[in-house]
């Protein structure tokens, strides 16, 4: 019987059986990939700053980020780069 693993996709006992005893063996950690995980965004860590906006502002800002193919963090940070003359 198949299972719903990670991402909704369906996995069968046979395949968890074999990834299982691919754990068991063991990994060679140097052929393991690297994880890079996010880009620096300045100078220091970036913190994260929760900010509440009307569903009007929201459908807005994510319009403008499908437009511009980026994301609404993107466009929030070139706002306010912009609104407060800073690089």
């Amino acid at each position: 019987m198949a299972q719903l693993g990670w991402q909704g996709v369906s996995v069968s006992e046979e395949r968890i059986e074999r990834l299982a005893a691919e754990v068991e063996e063991g990994y060679d950690v140097s052929e393991l990939r690297r994880r890079r995980g996010r880009r620096p965004l300045g100078t220091a860590p970036a913190e994260v700053v929760l900010v509440r906006l009307d569903p009007e502002l929201k459908a807005a800002l994510i319009h403008r980020a499908q437009a511009d193919h980026t994301t609404a963090g993107e466009v929030i940070r070139q706002a306010l780069r912009s609104w407060l003359h800073v690089a």
